[in-house]
């Protein structure tokens, strides 16, 4: 078993990387960075200049915002300077109700939000607010985590500053640095009591996925698959996975005014991490402590993968999380670290290369595939097929698969990056 302070150390980042969001992350920590410097300023604008990344804009161009029935930044934009409270951090727009939609679309008519890329931003995740009244401003940078303030500034006063770091760097200098060893002996050796907390991420995604199952929202796939698609998909454990899970990505990526649990700044991740691991410890009538245990580990391996990747890259996020949950799956099918091992090699062997273009209702036809390759990845480790390292990008070596995949998406993926935006901005 690893040392307590070990433990304490993989817990404290858990905590910090697994936390509720209310929306999708990239419009909220641009809504996050108007609000932080609305307080400051400490007057309502009358305007608001914004420098963001090209990945944060590529997030937030097609996403609903909760509680808006609309899509896109400028709203999320004229919220976080009508309602905001920073200190609710990813859930800064709780507040939103039909009195302040009304204002938001009203303070946007009035042309006062100007949103422009930052072509030299210095990380992926990059938000500059500046805002403006009467002669006085203020201006708020959010840089390399969605909550993470770089800079806050009042009347050319300044007020707090953090050197920056060198490249995209996501995770603080004293965060524990994982390997896949590590991962798997924290998640299933760990106290019962230290990982109970994970719970909490089936509470809220669930919670997501039954409102989507009821209702209407971005293009129900879910709800699709469960009732109507019934004839194809069968009433089948994996049916039940990839209706789930992409059940509450259509909730959230709807806009839909209820909080996910979110892994490594993402709903959707934190969503395809939890969901497929619950639903099929409930259809396999998985203990709790299993249900812990796998959900632990499929959260931590996730962890564990964005921090060779970054918070915003070109590589899908459901090829991460999707990869985590294939290791809960796995774990849950009675498998051990070899298995678990050759679940992911499986993973990365099959979705490598899946591209990122932007958060849209969409997302739930990625996290369905992620869904469904997770329970094949899971199938075929436990039959003992293990894509070798003589096939593609895996090596023999489980954690040097994994940077292979991350180098993919964090470096040669770039140009494709850009271009992705390009197109996305120029439709």
């Amino acid at each position: 078993m690893l040392n307590p302070s070990v433990r304490r150390q993989i817990i404290k980042l858990i905590k910090r990387e697994v936390v509720p969001a209310l929306g999708c992350t990239e419009p909220i920590a641009v809504a996050l960075a108007v609000t932080k410097a609305r307080e400051i300023l400490g007057a309502l604008p009358d305007k608001i200049e914004l420098g963001l990344s090209g990945n944060i804009i590529k997030n937030a161009m097609g996403v609903g915002i909760p509680g808006t029935g609309m899509i896109g930044l400028p709203i999320a934009v004229a919220l976080g300077a009508l309602i905001g409270r920073s200190e609710l951090e990813l859930e800064v727009l709780r507040d939103v109700s039909e009195e302040s939609v009304a204002a938001g679309k009203a303070y946007i008519d009035e042309d006062r939000i100007e949103i422009l890329l930052d072509e030299n931003a210095p990380s992926n995740l990059y938000v500059d607010a500046k805002v403006f009244k009467d002669g006085h401003t203020a201006r708020a940078i959010i840089s390399r985590e969605h909550t993470k303030f770089i800079y806050l500034e009042k009347d050319d006063e300044v007020l707090y500053q953090e050197a920056e770091q060198q490249g995209d760097e996501e995770e603080g200098d004293d965060d524990i640095k994982l390997d896949m060893k590590t991962v798997y002996e924290f998640a299933i050796e760990s106290p019962l009591d230290e990982i109970a907390f994970i719970l909490q991420a089936r509470d809220l995604n669930k919670r997501a996925a039954e409102l989507a199952l009821s209702g209407d929202y971005g293009h129900s796939l879910g709800a699709m698959i469960k009732n109507r698609g019934a004839r194809y998909f069968g009433d089948t454990t994996v049916a039940h996975m990839i209706a789930y899970t992409s059940a509450a990505c259509d909730a959230r990526m709807g806009g839909a005014t209820i909080a996910v649990m979110s892994n490594s700044g993402s709903g959707n991740q934190g969503i395809t991490a939890t969901l497929p691991v619950v639903s099929y410890a409930e259809d396999c009538d998985a203990s709790e402590e299993q249900l812990i245990r796998a959900l632990t580990l499929s959260h931590l391996t996730s962890i564990y993968i964005k921090q060779n990747l970054g918070r915003l890259s070109a590589l899908c996020g459901c090829v991460v999380a999707s990869t985590g949950a294939s290791s809960g799956i796995t774990w849950l099918m009675g498998g051990k670290f070899p298995e678990v091992c050759a679940a992911i090699k499986n993973m990365i062997a099959n979705l490598a290369g899946m591209l990122c273009d932007g958060a849209k209702p969409a997302c739930s036809l990625k996290i369905s595939s992620g869904v469904s390759t997770a329970m094949m990845s899971a199938l075929l480790a436990m039959n003992e097929h293990c894509v070798s390292e003589m096939e593609g990008i895996v090596s023999d070596d489980i954690d040097q698969t994994i940077r292979n995949l991350t180098s993919i998406g964090k470096e040669s993926m770039m140009e494709t990056d850009k271009q992705v935006l390009q197109i996305m901005i120029c439709k």
